[in-house]
């Protein structure tokens, strides 16, 4: 539709582009040859008698001076001793047929009086320029005309299926998002009412502080996805990144370190790579991208988790968190950003709420907001100090531990640059 559109704008305006340049082209004609007879009728008018007619191009133009009876008083050489070719009154115009070319000529008439006899100078001329130049300007348009619809309706075509498709993956996405989210919130309200109802059946064998510890789990894990979800609907807006200010990142990661070491059956942490870093963002989304991967870490290590931190002097902050666990698989590393994604589906989710499979989506949202990024690798195992090695980090000097597991790697444009 939108080409035909543009076939039915692109035909009418080259008609009207034509027609419009052979009226005026015609006009010019018309104009030039009655310049030219009121010059002639001029000269008759003041008396000098009929001047000498001359034109320029013989084949394309010629003057008569015609008297009432019809009679050709003078003629340009290339039509002398010819019949006037035309009877029009003074004023008149028409396209007549001469010896001269086989096209029609336009002639004009332009009255003059000489002492007593009344005169009519015809002036005539071939439209063949015009014919030419419109014609020239059709051949164009009927050869441009056609490839500037192709253009058109290949760019419509990839504009409008871009626009399709991505509403489409929008469409297909807030659908899969409302169906897990659904099903992630209906597991922690089945178990409240579960345990609600065999209280009110059996009051007398209810344990009121295992309900009540039961009901607050719950509840926490259900705030935690709810927060999450906000999170990543601020995310699908564009307000990820919130308001910005200079955040000394390395104060969050050792931050989390301190979180992570008091917790119960906390791994060990090692944060001897952690150097100052500052970055510009919002401070409470970058404490949630180091809490998730502390979190992610502390959740898959067997024992150990590593935080590695530093400005590479190019403009860009790296941080690094490792862990002495299974790892990723190398299929798995681009899907586990991707939201209500878990990777282990028998793994027992923890006190805290998590595997909700959103708390890596979110690094991957608040990362892409503060216009920087999040790739998974293997760990290279090893015991070296953190800090050693580069490991393709432009020079940052964080190639971590070697924990032998997943080692998460953030990068976000440095607060130090200008």
């Amino acid at each position: 539709m939108a080409v035909l559109a543009v076939a039915v704008a692109m035909v009418v305006g080259g008609t009207a582009l034509v027609l419009g340049l052979r009226t005026e082209l015609s006009n010019d004609v018309r104009d030039a040859a009655r310049a030219r007879a009121r010059e002639v009728a001029r000269v008759i008018e003041a008396g000098r008698g009929v001047p000498v007619l001359r034109v320029t191009d013989p084949d394309e133009e010629f003057v008569q001076v015609v008297a009432a009876d019809g009679t050709v008083v003078a003629a340009s050489a290339n039509v002398r001793g010819r019949p006037a070719f035309a009877d029009l009154r003074p004023g008149g115009t028409a396209a007549v047929d001469t010896p001269l070319d086989e096209d029609p000529f336009l002639v004009v008439a332009v009255g003059a009086r000489d002492g007593g006899r009344e005169l009519v100078v015809l002036d005539g001329r071939t439209p063949a320029g015009v014919a030419e130049a419109t014609a020239t300007v059709t051949r164009f348009l009927l050869i441009g005309l056609p490839v500037v619809l192709v253009l058109a309706a290949a760019a419509t075509w990839t504009a409008v299926g871009r626009t399709l498709g991505r509403v489409a993956r929008a469409e297909s996405a807030q659908r899969r998002f409302v169906s897990d989210a659904s099903h992630e919130l209906r597991t922690p309200v089945a178990t409240l009412r579960q345990h609600a109802e065999v209280a009110l059946a059996h009051p007398d064998r209810a344990d009121t502080g295992a309900l009540a510890g039961t009901v607050r789990e719950e509840a926490v894990r259900m705030q935690r996805l709810v927060d999450d979800l906000l999170l990543l609907a601020r995310a699908d807006e564009r307000a990820a990144g919130g308001v910005r200010r200079p955040v000394d990142l390395d104060d969050l990661v050792l931050e989390e370190v301190r979180r992570l070491r008091a917790a119960a059956a906390a791994p060990a942490v090692d944060s001897t790579g952690v150097g100052a870093a500052r970055v510009t963002g919002d401070e409470e989304a970058l404490r949630r991208l180091v809490r998730n991967l502390g979190e992610n870490a502390a959740r898959y290590a067997r024992g150990r988790v590593a935080f590695a931190l530093g400005d590479g002097g190019d403009g860009w902050v790296r941080l690094v968190v490792e862990d002495d666990g299974p790892g990723v698989p190398p299929a798995d590393r681009q899907r586990v950003f991707d939201r209500f994604v878990r990777l282990d589906e028998a793994r027992v989710r923890d006190d805290g709420g998590g595997g909700a499979g959103l708390g890596l989506a979110i690094v991957a949202e608040v990362a892409r907001a503060h216009r920087g990024t999040v790739a998974v690798e293997r760990a290279a195992a090893g015991s070296g100090d953190a800090g050693s090695g580069d490991a393709g980090l432009g020079g940052a000097g964080l190639g971590g531990v070697g924990l032998g597991g997943a080692r998460f790697v953030v990068t976000l444009p440095s607060g130090e640059r200008n």
